[in-house]
């Protein structure tokens, strides 16, 4: 467990540079505590693609009550993270977003891809639904990536997401490095910080059979408790 300064300078003196979690806590090993949808685009597909597809993704999440938040991979993809901190197996997460991929390649077929085949990717995006395996690991928010450059994962908004999918910021300004992420959080504080505590819950029983629509029902619990 990394979870105070002592730990962190452990990892920084074996000369770790990125940090990848593992989707459950280590109270709850065995359940996932979110649900994350890993956009990759596919050369020339780039990150302003990514968050066309990350836009239509948040809408077909909020059609089913479901609240997503997004952040930059530190490379040129989105991840779009669903809180769930409670309730919820991995076959239930993986099959979920396994259906939501689906249903996104079928309707933006020209956009998206659901299928890792390397053939399949050039100029479109990878929606990736495995990182839902139990013991797949995503990037750290904050978490700096292993690039010359130095790029770090970082927390976005909405907003910018969407402005970044109409031409109205360019896609450089999703490429964060150390300087800019520090004055974010002085401005903005920790936008992912509710992935920590918001409670949602998927019913199990979603089936591949549905592929092309997305029907599953949702509870939410906005109280925001901590398990």
């Amino acid at each position: 467990m990394i979870d105070d300064l002592p730990s962190l300078l452990w990892l920084v003196n074996l000369g770790t540079v990125e940090i990848h979690p593992f989707p459950f806590t280590v109270e709850a090993p065995d359940e996932p505590a979110w649900m994350v949808f890993d956009l990759d685009p596919g050369e020339p597909a780039g990150v302003v693609d990514a968050c066309r597809v990350a836009l239509r993704l948040r809408d077909a999440l909020t059609a089913q009550g479901i609240r997503a938040f997004p952040k930059t991979s530190g490379a040129k993809g989105i991840h779009v993270v669903v809180p769930l901190n409670g309730g919820a197996t991995f076959d239930t997460t993986k099959t979920y977003a396994r259906t939501v991929a689906a249903f996104l390649a079928d309707e933006l077929p020209d956009l998206v891809v659901d299928r890792q085949a390397r053939g399949l990717r050039r100029g479109k995006v990878l929606v990736d639904w495995l990182q839902n395996d139990r013991f797949r690991s995503t990037i750290a928010p904050y978490s700096l990536r292993a690039t010359l450059d130095a790029t770090i994962s970082t927390p976005v908004t909405w907003d910018e997401i969407a402005a970044a999918a109409a031409g109205d910021i360019e896609a450089d300004e999703l490429a964060f490095r150390l300087d800019r992420v520090l004055d974010r959080i002085e401005r903005h504080g920790d936008l992912l910080a509710p992935v920590l505590s918001l409670q949602q819950r998927l019913d199990a029983g979603l089936g591949t059979e549905d592929r092309g629509k997305v029907e599953p029902t949702t509870r939410n619990d906005r109280t925001g408790g901590q398990r």
